[in-house]
């Protein structure tokens, strides 16, 4: 009788590896299931070059200009150079504004510190307003505008110079109407209201100027701002004449003519000069 084997050998197949076939041999299809439809990458946006063009020519201002600039500070520095020794008549600004008391004192003149600082602050007036007036006519005449840029130094002294002899002339102006229609006090008294005005001008119009020639995109409004400060101001020296030459109701025929030929018509002919001078710098 055969004998029974010991053990039962059962022979299994190896491990097979499983075996994934690819799915998307020619790539991911444009659509998907559960996925939002995808573009053709044709028409995805892309990135596109600006259009090639010509050069532009740098707008140049007072702010890019050495010259302006150092004009501009020069007048700075000579109000802060003058300061400490006649700061005292900085303290009586308003005193020269506003007061019409007849002192016994009016007669005396003015110290020479006082009137090294005020030579300072009349000059720095006039060189802000140089720049006002740079800037104002390149915004209200377009036109002139290439002109400007072209030699901004040369315009902005023709300015500064018009202003200075505007200043000059009002001077003149008034001490010969105080001379005429007064007396020495009172005349005293009205051009010491005309020189602290003007020169308290130079200093209210120099933030408007600063942000003029950084945010020219401002200009308007930054020009309506200069406006109403100038007429403030004027305003200001204004009533002072009419406190000082105002003694009866016939006055007032004698201030209409004055407004008209001390503060209107030469305004007008400013303007005109103005035109000028930008006419004859650009040819």
């Amino acid at each position: 009788m055969p004998q029974a084997a010991d053990s039962v050998v059962i022979q299994r197949p190896d491990t097979v590896e499983p075996y994934y076939a690819p799915q998307y041999v020619d790539g991911f299809p444009h659509t998907q299931a559960g996925d939002s439809t995808l573009e053709s990458i044709n028409s995805l946006p892309v990135m596109e070059l600006p259009p090639k063009g010509e050069a532009q020519q740098f707008a140049r201002s007072p702010l890019h200009d050495t010259p302006s600039m150092i004009l501009l500070i020069a007048g700075l520095l000579a109000v802060a150079l003058s300061y400490h020794t006649g700061y005292k008549y900085i303290e009586n600004f308003f005193h020269y504004m506003f007061s019409t008391r007849r002192r016994e004192n009016l007669f005396e003149d003015h110290t020479v510190n006082e009137t090294k600082i005020l030579a300072a602050l009349i000059a720095n007036t006039c060189i802000v307003e140089g720049l006002i007036v740079y800037l104002a006519v390149q915004f209200l005449k377009p036109a002139l505008a290439a002109s400007l840029q072209s030699s901004v130094f040369p315009h902005v002294m023709a300015f500064t110079g018009m202003a200075l002899g505007f200043y000059i002339v009002q001077r003149l102006v008034f001490m010969a109407l105080g001379f005429t229609f007064t007396d020495k006090v009172s005349s005293g008294l009205w051009l010491d209201g005309f020189k602290a005005t003007q020169a308290f001008l130079g200093l209210v119009l120099l933030p408007v100027l600063v942000l003029l020639m950084v945010y020219p995109t401002h200009s308007k409004m930054l020009l309506i701002v200069a406006t109403i400060l100038y007429s403030v101001v004027r305003f200001i020296f204004i009533c002072k004449g009419i406190r000082i030459f105002y003694s009866k109701l016939s006055s007032i025929i004698y201030f209409i003519l004055y407004l008209c030929a001390v503060e209107i018509v030469p305004l007008v002919i400013l303007t005109g000069v103005t035109i000028w001078i930008c006419g004859t710098l650009q040819s």
